[in-house]
């Protein structure tokens, strides 16, 4: 479990098409945490604004980035993390909207997380690195639904095991993408990705449980994700990738 003390919220968004840009983008979803603020001017508050800083400086040339800024009980923990196929400018743009808008929506928060379409932010008073984040998950799913559920449903998670599988052993990365036909005239495109502070194991159990949760959110649906704090899993029938 992980220590994140984030309030546990699992959100359903529907979508008819997951059409969306980068370049001033809505969050996908937020969440502040509600157990802890701090003041203006407050040493938390500037620890904070050094540690997104440096998130947003390290995070683009690797498509990850983590670190802690000051000492108890002032310090600050925080991730950001890019999708894989992103250009290193795109990541840039996206993580500095994510910094600039996670402000003004938790302007107080000692903790908050924040997803766009290319890259999430996450930040705590309290250490979470390398623990899986089992507490902040949403669904998002295309409204349109397949001829042959039952095929496709099977087909899908294959596909998505399989992604699961090589991402966890693709070391830093952690993100894998591929895709599978389905019928004749259908293919499915997946992704499944981690943050990298996750092991191996807990980078295959994260999607495991994320791919788990399908037949709630997505069942026989054209598309859907699971979008969590430490792993998120994609799939759709049409490529939604940069590359």
């Amino acid at each position: 479990m992980s220590s994140s003390q984030f309030t546990f919220s699992i959100y359903l968004l529907t979508f008819a098409l997951f059409l969306q840009t980068i370049f001033g983008a809505s969050p996908l979803f937020h969440i502040c945490s509600s157990f802890e603020n701090f003041t203006t001017n407050d040493p938390y508050e500037s620890n904070l604004k050094t540690l997104l800083g440096n998130l947003y400086y390290q995070t683009p040339s690797l498509g990850f980035g983590l670190g802690s800024v000051g000492w108890y009980p002032y310090q600050t923990y925080g991730l950001a993390l890019c999708r894989g196929d992103l250009a290193a400018t795109d990541c840039k743009t996206c993580v500095n909207e994510a910094s600039n808008e996670i402000h003004k929506l938790c302007p107080y928060a000692k903790g908050a997380i924040i997803w766009y379409d290319n890259c999430l932010l996450k930040y705590l008073n309290k250490d979470f690195l390398g623990q899986i984040d089992n507490e902040n998950r949403f669904y998002l799913l295309n409204v349109q639904n397949v001829t042959e559920p039952q095929i496709f449903n099977q087909k899908t998670r294959e596909l998505l095991s399989q992604l699961a599988k090589e991402a966890s052993t693709l070391t830093p990365k952690k993100y894998a993408v591929g895709e599978v036909e389905v019928g004749e005239s259908t293919k499915v495109y997946g992704l499944a990705q981690c943050t990298w502070d996750l092991s191996s194991t807990d980078c295959l159990q994260c999607l495991d449980d994320a791919i788990c949760q399908l037949p709630s959110c997505c069942d026989g649906k054209e598309g859907g994700r699971v979008v969590g704090g430490s792993c998120n899993i994609r799939y759709e029938i049409y490529p939604f990738l940069s590359t």
